[in-house]
């Protein structure tokens, strides 16, 4: 079942629960992620960032429509950190449902420009935008990209920004980083500032950089708001350390179907774990 993200957040944001974004650049891990959430019963969010975009092409979109086309689960297929309005309209024409514009970086007023503007043109496709103001930090092995340091997003301006530019959906800094973090490293999310952003601010939450942070503080940000949260790294690593595995023990292997089914099988735990996580099993009754 097809869907744009504002609906889908919607009755998450009532119900309190968070659906997982999933960073899917192939079609083994299309596949594991849609057979573990259909067992599950739990809406899921297709994502990928532009450079996967460019990589897969239009191919594996439509690959993801047809998914969602023979279940009941709730599916939206979004364009993770769009780096500039052609991307996102190139995503549009594609068949994704959803997109997020990243104009983050840049000053305020021209942020606001190109949200907006991107917002005028899904709004007429009935595909929803999500957007951000902070900066996510990167643990420097992402192609998500990210800073350096994290700038955390501020509720009164997050508010304004939302009203500025009319987005669906809002990405919050509250102190992740995409990637897998160093052993040096150690993350901690502000759920204070999530509790000032969700008294200011009325659309659902997005968390981003959500692999490979404490089980504890990935429920409290649920707990306390926080409707979407992205996972790219987490599923990947488990696909392709056992794909290293496979072929490291079987260095006859050539045929993707002697290869890729245990790989496909370790990245469907990690989705059964996140779903879990979320609060997202069996939410996709709620829907119908």
């Amino acid at each position: 079942m097809l869907m744009n993200m504002k609906d889908l957040l919607k009755v998450a944001q009532e119900n309190h629960f968070a659906v997982p974004a999933f960073n899917i650049g192939s079609d083994q891990l299309l596949k594991a992620v849609m057979k573990k959430v259909n067992e599950l019963k739990s809406p899921v969010i297709l994502e990928m960032s532009p450079d996967e975009f460019e990589f897969v092409g239009y191919g594996q979109i439509q690959a993801m429509i047809y998914e969602a086309s023979k279940t009941d689960v709730p599916v939206v297929i979004h364009l993770d950190h769009g780096d500039k309005y052609e991307t996102v309209v190139k995503a549009i024409q594609a068949g994704m449902t959803s997109v997020m514009i990243d104009a983050s970086k840049l000053p305020y007023e021209e942020n606001v420009a190109i949200t907006k503007k991107v917002v005028e043109t899904a709004h007429i496709a009935n595909v929803s935008v999500e957007s951000e103001l902070g900066t996510i930090g990167t643990t420097g092995n992402s192609i998500e990209g990210g800073t350096e340091g994290v700038i955390y997003t501020v509720p009164a301006e997050a508010k304004q920004f939302i009203e500025d530019t009319g987005i669906d959906t809002f990405a919050v800094a509250i102190g992740t980083a995409h990637g897998i973090y160093p052993k040096d490293m150690k993350p901690k999310l502000r759920i204070d500032i999530l509790n000032e952003i969700t008294e200011e601010v009325k659309v659902p939450l997005v968390l981003h950089g959500g692999s490979s942070n404490k089980d504890e503080e990935i429920a409290a940000a649920v707990e306390n708001g926080i409707c979407k949260i992205n996972i790219s790294s987490d599923i990947k690593v488990a696909f392709y350390n056992k794909c290293r595995e496979v072929l490291n023990n079987n260095l006859d292997y050539r045929e993707p179907l002697q290869i890729y089914p245990e790989c496909m099988e370790e990245c469907a735990k990690v989705v059964e774990e996140k779903c879990k996580l979320f609060n997202s099993v069996g939410k996709a009754s709620l829907y119908y």
